[in-house]
Order: C-alpha cells, then structure tokens, then sequence
C-alpha cells in the first residue's frame, strides 16, 4: 500500500494540492526526527526492514507510507506514531491531559484509504487512542507487523477485517478487540461503506520491530 496509488477516483486540484502538503509535511517529519536521532537512512532502513530508497523517497515526499511503515519508523525513531501527525493550532486551546474533539490532530494517509485522529495528548506515553476512518479498500498495508505491547479497538461503524496470525475476523459496529501486538496482524476494509474504529496501542519505547 506503500505509494501514490488511490482507488477513489479522481481528485481535483486542490485536493491534490493538500495531499502533497501532508506528504511534504511528513517527509520532513521523518527527516528531522533520523537527523535528532543521529541515525543514517542506512542506519533506519536496518532498524526497520525497509530499503534505502523507501526512506528516501518518503522524506522526499515522493512516497506515502502505509500504516504498517509508520509503525516501524516509530519503534525505531523512538517516537509515538502521534509524532507523524499534522501539529496543532497554535491558537487551539491545547491542554495537557485533555483533546476536544475540534483540536485533534490527523494523519491522512491518502495512498492507504486511511485517516487517523489522535485522541490522546501529544507527548511520549505507554498508551496510543485514536479514531480511524477507513474509506473503502483502506488498510494497514500489504505485510503483516509485529511488536511488543497490546492492541484493542472498538468498531463504531461499518465493517473491519483484522487479520491476525493469517486468520481474518470480520468485525461489525458494536464489536470490539484486544490482542498482543507480537501476534502478525494487520487490517483493511473489504465494504463499500466508510468505517469507523476506535483504535488503542500500547508500546514501549524501547521495542524493536520484529525480524
């Protein structure tokens, strides 16, 4: 799911045109944060699995990363996926321990069918929320992942299908889930129809991706 690639149909310009500012944004993102870290790209491509040239591309904007490649430059960034996330108003009302709901931050992930809205604070923590938003076709990427901590979530509406250790489970509005993450999983939307989760992760910081 890694790429340009989009199912929907066509886009006019301005929603091109937006599309390109969150890639630039979060290119710069992984950028600034490998550059924090001291880390190579050869260095990150090692941490993580991924090719030089992934890396490369996606902190050139060339390439919209998966849910499953956040995940990874996360764990070896040392960073909440939170990080990746548009940053917010300056002029927003932004509390430690408290989101309004017209202050969260989004991830668009175009390439994936994926929008994610952090529900927690910003700042390093044990526990990830979010509100996931899968168009039809969305996923979490092509490859299963693996990593320390738990996963849970509760369907809102429409249907998901969690895939874990090769089994799929399709999941209906009202139902819900929890698993460790070091079980090969991953998820996508099969339906025609939007679906909304509420998405939980833990992880500890130190974790590295699995081999």
């Amino acid at each position: 799911m890694d790429g340009r690639g989009d199912t929907n149909g066509p886009k006019d310009a301005p929603t091109i045109e937006a599309d390109d500012a969150v890639d630039q944004r979060l290119g710069e993102t992984v950028r600034l944060l490998r550059q924090r870290a001291g880390l190579s790209i050869q260095d990150v491509a090692n941490k993580t699995g991924l090719s030089n040239g992934m890396i490369s591309q996606l902190e050139r904007a060339r390439a919209m990363p998966s849910i499953r490649t956040l995940r990874l430059l996360s764990i070896a960034l040392e960073v909440p996926i939170s990080y990746f996330f548009e940053t917010s108003d300056p002029a927003a009302d932004v509390q430690r321990y408290i989101v309004r709901k017209n202050n969260r931050r989004l991830l668009r992930l175009t390439a994936s069918g994926v929008v994610k809205e952090a529900l927690t604070p910003e700042g390093k923590g044990q526990l990830e929320l979010y509100e996931l938003t899968l168009n039809p076709g969305a996923s979490s990427g092509t490859d299963f992942l693996q990593h320390t901590g738990e996963k849970a979530g509760y369907i809102l509406s429409g249907s998901l299908r969690l895939w874990l250790d090769n089994q799929a489970h399709v999941l209906e509005a009202g139902d819900s889930f929890r698993f460790p993450s070091i079980v090969p999983h991953m998820f996508d939307n099969p339906t025609q129809h939007a679906a909304r989760v509420i998405w939980v992760t833990t992880l500890r910081q130190t974790d590295s991706p699995a081999s």
